[in-house]
């Protein structure tokens, strides 16, 4: 928990990782260019004292995390979302055991996230029931750009994707977690692209979907599908840094998405352990927008930070939170926004 200014936070980190990007793990080069576009992205926008050195973030392990998280991180509970490149990896480049090992460590404070791959066909489904009777799964996290033999990515209103998606409502997988945003070495940036979402959140409203990254750099498609799409919501995973490096451009990027999806339907996410949480949670706590730019965004409340920062995914996820945090019960009277476009 994180208190501030006599306001106390309830942490929900929507997007934290296990992985092994040795380079004992690496399957072929792209291993290394994936891991390594990794460290770019945090130590270009992460504040210097946060900056690891390249063999620590290659691997950090069980140990490291529970202090990065529960220990420094003021997290209540953490979400892994799994990534698995077995094309670029020998053992996968999340740890799934290790991850499944904390969270039956902290079986309140941990939830885990795996991942499948449609084109797997029957014998992914297959799969995908195992792991969801063993790791309990509530939700899944997607990576449309993964590679596959000679494919580079795959749409998730292909057939075979949408019989998976089928597969989570009848096995009660709920929060569908699809990476849309910035590409990463050597994957394909037009498979990251958004127009998907729009075609299954329409035909799957059972299932929620989590466009993680809001989409960068393609924000303004992604917050024209959310304000229409009542069950798709935006992490903030990537997009928050800039809070630090470019604080101008996360205040666009902020009030695009409050004015658009509403602050009930975006999530914090510190992507770790591309970046750690307890700075981007100080630095979004104290963060306003600019007055010469609240002519556009109006400033952000207390209240608006605290649904984001936790109380949103714990939502999703039936997380219990402190009945004098939880902000989720509504005053009589009291009536849902409509969307700008209604």
């Amino acid at each position: 928990m994180y208190e501030k200014n006599g306001e106390k936070y309830f942490i929900v980190d929507g997007h934290v990782h296990i992985w092994d990007g040795r380079a004992s793990n690496h399957k072929n080069v792209h291993g290394r260019e994936f891991i390594d576009c990794f460290y770019d992205y945090h130590k270009n926008l992460s504040p210097a004292e946060a900056v690891w050195d390249y063999d620590t973030y290659t691997y950090y392990g069980s140990e490291r995390f529970e202090r990065d998280i529960f220990g420094e991180g003021y997290v209540d509970h953490a979400i892994f979302q799994a990534t698995l490149l077995s094309d670029f990896y020998h053992n996968g480049f999340g740890q799934t055991e290790e991850a499944l090992a904390l969270v039956a460590k902290h079986p309140g404070n941990l939830t885990y996230n795996h991942a499948y791959d449609p084109r797997y066909g029957e014998a992914g489904l297959e799969q995908l029931r195992r792991d969801a009777e063993r790791m309990n799964l509530q939700g899944v996290k997607l990576y449309t750009a993964e590679w596959y033999g000679d494919s580079r990515g795959y749409k998730l209103d292909d057939r075979w994707s949408r019989r998976y998606l089928e597969e989570c409502i009848t096995l009660g997988i709920k929060n569908i977690h699809v990476h849309k945003g910035p590409t990463i070495r050597p994957l394909d940036r037009d498979a990251f692209d958004v127009s998907d979402v729009d075609k299954v959140a329409t035909d799957y409203l059972e299932l929620n979907f989590v466009v993680e990254h809001v989409g960068l750099p393609r924000l303004e498609d992604f917050c024209w599908i959310g304000t229409q799409e009542s069950n798709v919501y935006g992490g903030l995973a990537v997009a928050l840094p800039f809070i630090h490096t470019r604080p101008r451009y996360f205040a666009q990027i902020i009030g695009e998405l409050l004015y658009w999806i509403k602050e009930d339907k975006i999530l914090f996410g510190s992507d770790y352990a591309l970046w750690t949480p307890k700075w981007l949670i100080e630095q979004f706590v104290d963060f306003q927008i600019p007055e010469d730019m609240q002519t556009d965004y109006p400033p952000i409340t207390v209240e608006q930070k605290k649904k984001i920062l936790g109380l949103n995914a714990a939502a999703l996820y039936d997380i219990e939170v402190p009945a004098e945090l939880d902000l989720r019960y509504p005053e009589p009277g009291w009536r849902e926004p409509e969307s700008v476009l209604s």
